[in-house]
C-alpha cells in the first residue's frame, strides 16, 4: 500500500484545484497524482468544510448513521421471525391430529 501524502500537500492541491484556473487533469499532472485521487480528495474536502460549515450538517450524519443502523437491526428481526414462522409451522404440523 502507498503512503500517504502529507496534509499540507493535499491542502496545498485542493487550494489550486478549487482556483479553477486548471482542469483537474491538469493540476493532477502538475502534481503528480492521477485524476480520480484528486477527484476523491476534493469530494472529501468538501464533505469536511460542509460539516465545520454547519452544525446541522454533523445531526444529518449522525441522523443517517442511526437511520442504517435501524435499517440493519429491522432487517435482522425480520430474518429472525421469518425462521420462527418457518419453525413454528414445521412444529406444529407434527402436533396436529390427522
Amino acid at each position: 500500500m502507498p503512503t500517504p501524502y502529507p496534509k499540507e500537500f493535499r491542502a496545498d492541491v485542493i487550494a489550486v484545484a478549487r482556483q479553477g484556473d486548471k482542469s483537474r487533469a491538469q493540476v493532477a499532472r502538475s502534481f503528480g497524482i492521477s485524476e480520480s485521487c484528486l477527484a476523491r480528495w476534493l469530494q472529501i474536502a468538501d464533505r469536511d468544510d460542509a460539516t465545520k460549515a454547519s452544525p446541522a450538517a454533523s445531526v444529518d450524519g449522525s441522523l443517517e448513521a442511526e437511520n442504517r443502523e435501524l435499517r440493519r437491526r429491522t432487517k435482522q428481526l425480520e430474518q429472525e421471525n421469518e425462521i420462527l414462522r418457518r419453525a413454528t409451522a414445521y412444529f406444529a404440523r407434527d402436533t396436529l391430529p390427522k
